[in-house]
C-alpha cells in the first residue's frame, strides 16, 4: 500500500527513564488503541483470505475455568435463576473478575509499576477506582473511561492470527516438553524463532502471534491437588524471556497482538532485578496482552493441516472504561 505508514523501528524510539522502546504518541497523543491501530480495513479484507474452508474453532476456555484463579482473582460464579411463576423461565447471572481465565489485559491493567504511569504517561492518579456507573449513553464521561477495554470491543481485534506450537516444537525436538508450564521458565527467543521456521511461518506486520507454550495441556492433564495449588502458591509460570531481543522482536514484526495459553504471557516472575514484559508491551506500546488462551484444538487442526495461519476474530467486552476482558477469540480457516 503507497500510503502505508512507517513505523519507527525498536531502536529508534526513545527512551523513557529506565525503559527502552517507548511508543507513547506514535499513534498521537491522545491515541487509545495503542498497536490495534494495526489492523486497518486493509488488513481485516488481506486477512479474511485465509478463510478457505469455513472451519471455525474457539478459543475461549470456558468462562467457570479456573475454579480456583491465580493471582488473587475472585472465582467465577455463575448463578440459575428459575422464574417458577412463568412456568419455563431462566436468567442466570455471572460475577468474574475479567482475568481470571481467558483474557484481553487491556490498557489499565500494568503499566510502568515502579514510575506509576501507563500507556501514554497516564499517571495512576487519573484513573477511578470504585463503581463506574453509567446512567445514560447520552451522559457517558470521556475522561472516566478514558483507555478502558470498550476501545478495543468497539474496533475489534481481528486479522491474520499465526499460531506456533511451541509444545509440538520442543516435543519433536526433546521427546518431551523440557520444562513444566507451572514452574518459572523463560522461553527463548532463538526457540521462537527455529519454531516458526519450523513451521513455515513469515510474520507480516499487524499479524496477531499466539504461543502455545503448554499450560492448558498441563492443567487438563494435572491432578485435582495440582489444579487447586494454581489458587493457593506463589505464582509460577513458564513465558517469554524478559530480554531486549524479545522486545525488539515483537516490536519489529509490529504484531497487534500477542496471547498465550499461559496465565502469564512471559516468564512468572521476572528475574530479580528485571523489570515486568507486561510494562513494555501494555504501558509502552498499548499492544493487547492475551492469557489462558484455550490452544488445544486450534493446535490439533494446525497440526493435521500443516496451516499456522488463519483469520482471527475477538470482539471484547463492551464495557466502558473497563480493565480487561474475556476476547470472545476464534480461529477461521
Amino acid at each position: 500500500m503507497s500510503t502505508e505508514r512507517k513505523l519507527p523501528t525498536f531502536d529508534e524510539l526513545p527512551k523513557f527513564k529506565d525503559f527502552t522502546g517507548c511508543a507513547w504518541e506514535v499513534w498521537g497523543k491522545d491515541d487509545q488503541l495503542g498497536t490495534v491501530n494495526l489492523l486497518t480495513k486493509e488488513v481485516v479484507k488481506e486477512a479474511s483470505k485465509e478463510i478457505k474452508t469455513g472451519k471455525a474453532i474457539g478459543l475461549n476456555w470456558p468462562i467457570n475455568f479456573p475454579a480456583k484463579p491465580a493471582f488473587n482473582r475472585q472465582a467465577p460464579v455463575h448463578e440459575i435463576i428459575f422464574h417458577e411463576a412463568y412456568g419455563a423461565v431462566h436468567d442466570d447471572i455471572l460475577h468474574i473478575n475479567t482475568q481470571s481465565g481467558t483474557q484481553w489485559d487491556g490498557l489499565k491493567h500494568f503499566g510502568l509499576v515502579h514510575h506509576g504511569l501507563f500507556y501514554q504517561g497516564v499517571p495512576a492518579s487519573f484513573f477511578q477506582s470504585g463503581n463506574l456507573k453509567q446512567n445514560s449513553p447520552a451522559d457517558v464521561n470521556p475522561e472516566l473511561i478514558k483507555y478502558g477495554i470498550h476501545n478495543w470491543a468497539q474496533h475489534g481485534i481481528c486479522g491474520r492470527g499465526v499460531l506456533l506450537d511451541l509444545v509440538k516444537y520442543y516435543e519433536e525436538k526433546h521427546g518431551k516438553l523440557p520444562y513444566d508450564p507451572i514452574t518459572t521458565h523463560a522461553i527463548p527467543l532463538a526457540d521462537i524463532l527455529d519454531c516458526a521456521k519450523k513451521q513455515g511461518v513469515t510474520f507480516r506486520k499487524a499479524d496477531i502471534l499466539i504461543l502455545r507454550v503448554g499450560f492448558m495441556k498441563r492443567f487438563n492433564g494435572a491432578t485435582e491437588a495440582e489444579r487447586n495449588s494454581l489458587g493457593e502458591k506463589e505464582e509460577t509460570f513458564a513465558g517469554i524471556e524478559q530480554t531486549e531481543d524479545m522486545k525488539r522482536f515483537l516490536w519489529d514484526n509490529h504484531f497487534a497482538a500477542v496471547a498465550s495459553d499461559q496465565p502469564a504471557l512471559e516468564r512468572w516472575p521476572p528475574p530479580e532485578g528485571v523489570p515486568h514484559l507486561h510494562s513494555t508491551i501494555l504501558g509502552m506500546w498499548g499492544m493487547p496482552i492475551g492469557e489462558f488462551f484455550d490452544l488445544e484444538e486450534l493446535s490439533k487442526h494446525c497440526a493435521e493441516t500443516g496451516r499456522y495461519t488463519f483469520f482471527f476474530s475477538s470482539w471484547p467486552l463492551n464495557v466502558l472504561g473497563g480493565v480487561a476482558s474475556p476476547p470472545n477469540a476464534a480461529a477461521y480457516f
